[in-house]
């Protein structure tokens, strides 16, 4: 959803006056409501849906969302995910229906569901596919620059906090994207004897306890209550300094200007990394190459005398 936001501000920017709607997986959709120029966010539920297919509430709710779609014509549907199940939510909407053709999207199967298909190069970062797949769709000008056109607001996050903190975002869904919790613990001891404090935010249980080994060991470790997502992007956007695994809190970090450091284990930082959202943002390690204290320490370093925070 971060890596789509570039796409949404070109659009509105070519196109004067357009209305922009977001169809968001329910738990994401504080993303998209922090888009500036999105007009209306209709949640969508698949995760919660596929495992109760056989409740009428759920079907209700399906049927509920179909008509929405519906109800609307739209002058282009543009299905960015890829894959088979966004293409077939984009079946739902009314309008013409656009997507990466079958040697560009994520799942082939895909593009079969859509009425028109665009090339985009595989070996691009995601928010480029993203933006040419837009400007494609809309034939509209590739824009220059990038401006995530996000919004966060000052009142979120936890009170309770000191006025000068850096966050570590130490979860992910993948268990093979992890940072290992030895080198959290000595960076964390760094951190805390040049004086900075620490939030360890967490969304599950699995997580909150991660989050309370690490902090165990350091006064200077804060492990706050559970956070909505518009409260973690308010924590995310006062911040001195984050750092965490490649996982969408730190995409969201640097597209929102915090000075960001992202760990990558198993993933390709070309791909989807978040020094392309950001001059204050950095990229370290890779598929294979799990990075060091010390890297994430100069990396850090950096970013906190370059961009320094009021």
């Amino acid at each position: 959803m971060v890596h789509q936001c570039p796409a949404v501000t070109d659009a509105a920017r070519s196109i004067p006056g357009a209305r922009i709607d977001w169809v968001v997986e329910e738990g994401f959709a504080g993303v998209a409501r922090m888009h500036s120029s999105v007009e209306r966010v209709i949640p969508v539920a698949v995760r919660r849906w596929r495992g109760a297919l056989w409740k009428r509430s759920v079907l209700n709710e399906i049927a509920a969302f179909r008509l929405t779609l519906a109800a609307q014509r739209y002058d282009a549907v543009i299905d960015t995910q890829g894959l088979l199940k966004s293409a077939l939510i984009a079946r739902c909407a009314a309008g013409p229906r656009h997507g990466m053709d079958r040697a560009s999207v994520r799942e082939p199967l895909a593009a079969l569901f859509y009425d028109r298909t665009h090339p985009v190069p595989r070996a691009l970062h995601a928010v480029e596919r993203n933006r040419r797949l837009t400007a494609a769709s809309l034939d509209i000008p590739l824009q220059s620059g990038i401006d995530y056109g996000l919004r966060s607001s000052p009142a979120l996050g936890a009170p309770s906090l000191p006025a000068s903190y850096s966050v570590l975002l130490t979860m992910t869904s993948r268990a093979d994207k992890l940072w290992p919790e030895a080198r959290w613990l000595d960076l964390i001891a760094a951190m805390a004897r040049a004086g900075l404090a620490i939030v360890l935010p967490w969304g599950n249980d699995e997580e909150r306890a991660r989050s309370e080994r690490l902090a165990a060991r350091d006064a200077a470790a804060i492990v706050p209550p559970r956070q909505t997502l518009p409260a973690l992007a308010g924590l995310l956007a006062r911040a001195e300094l984050v750092v965490g695994v490649d996982t969408g809190l730190v995409h969201l970090a640097a597209a929102l200007g915090t000075p960001t450091v992202s760990l990558f284990v198993a993933t390709d930082p070309a791909l989807a990394g978040v020094a392309h959202a950001s001059a204050k943002a950095r990229d370290l390690g890779g598929v294979g190459n799990v990075p060091t204290q010390d890297d994430v320490l100069a990396a850090a370093g950096e970013l906190m005398r370059q961009a320094p925070r009021c």
